[in-house]
Formats: C-alpha cells, structure tokens, sequence
C-alpha cells in the first residue's frame, strides 16, 4: 500500500511529539543518534575561531623573540671582536709582533689578521698567535661583514679610512625597539 507524505509526516509526529529533538527532526536537521562522533558546523567555527586568535596572539610574541635573540647574538660578536681587537693591540704595544708598520697605531690591519694571526717577531719557530676562530656573521644581515673604524676616522662615519681596525659595528639599517640604530652598538 501506498502512502503518501502527509501520512509518514503525521505517523512520525505521532511517534515523535514528546522526543527532545522533535523541533530539529522538523526543521530538517540532521540528529545526532548515540554513538555517532563528529562536530557540528558551530563547533568547528568556534574552535577555529578560538586557534585564530591564539595564533594571532602568538606571531609577535614570537618575532619579539627572535629579535631579542639577534640583538643578544650582535652583543656578543661585537665584544668577541673589539676583545679581539684590543689584545691584538696589546701584544703589539708590548713588542710581541716586532716595529710596528707606519699608520697602524698597532691595531690590527683588517679583521682577516686576526683570524689568520701574527707572527711573534722573538720567536724562532715561526709562531702564530691568532685572535679569533673566524669573523662571526652578521646576525641581522647574515653576512661576515661588518663596518669597520679606523682610529683616525670620526667616530660617526659610515667610511672606513683603510689604515687600521679601531672598532666595528653592524652594517643593518635597522633600529632597536628603543629607537637607537643598531651600526651604533
């Protein structure tokens, strides 16, 4: 026997008028039946929407970070090399490397001499006496380049005058969040 829609409608609402879910068997959706698994449309946008903001709360927390650990990384390279710089005049103040060359001042010529080091000039063998493993990269620019001061340069030039290493500094435009370049570290 044939039945039509209005007669399933009605038997179902027969059965169904007193079931929790009776208002959402009518509108259409789907019902939950026990021991199905899955979320809901809302629980999905809720839960995404809840990632959303934590990940947006996440990213400059994360990138604070970072530069708080590339500024550490200058520091220290910085005093790596000006303590290598400082010995290197020490030695030759104190005569180790022989007369000194004509507008040195006794500071190393380029930063490669302390890497490849100086000869002691009173010993027979030939010994070297180096001052630095390598010359570190540049952590903001990734590059082992760094801006060099002669001591007869200015203090505030961004030109190297090519007699000797006095100092370095970074070459990166960029400034700390105090405002202070950081070529003046």
């Amino acid at each position: 026997m044939l039945t039509t829609e209005a007669q399933i409608a009605q038997r179902f609402t027969e059965k169904n008028r007193n079931s929790p879910c009776f208002l959402c068997a009518l509108r259409g959706s789907v019902v939950k039946r026990h021991g199905e698994r899955g979320l809901t449309l809302v629980e999905l946008i809720v839960a995404f929407t809840i990632m959303l903001i934590l990940s947006a709360l996440a990213v400059p927390l994360a990138r604070s970070r970072v530069r708080a650990e590339r500024e550490h990384e200058l520091t220290y390279d910085l005093r790596t090399m000006r303590n290598a710089i400082d010995k290197y005049k020490d030695y030759c103040d104190q005569g180790y490397f022989g007369p000194v060359k004509a507008g040195t001042d006794c500071y190393p010529e380029s930063l490669e001499i302390l890497v490849k080091g100086a000869k002691l000039a009173q010993n027979a063998d030939g010994k070297v006496v180096k001052f630095l493993r390598s010359v570190p990269k540049d952590p903001f620019t990734g590059k082992a380049e760094w801006g060099l001061l002669s001591d007869q340069d200015d203090a505030d030039s961004t030109s190297w005058g090519g007699q000797n290493v006095f100092n370095v500094y970074s070459q990166t435009t960029d400034k700390a969040p105090d405002g202070t370049p950081y070529s003046q570290w």
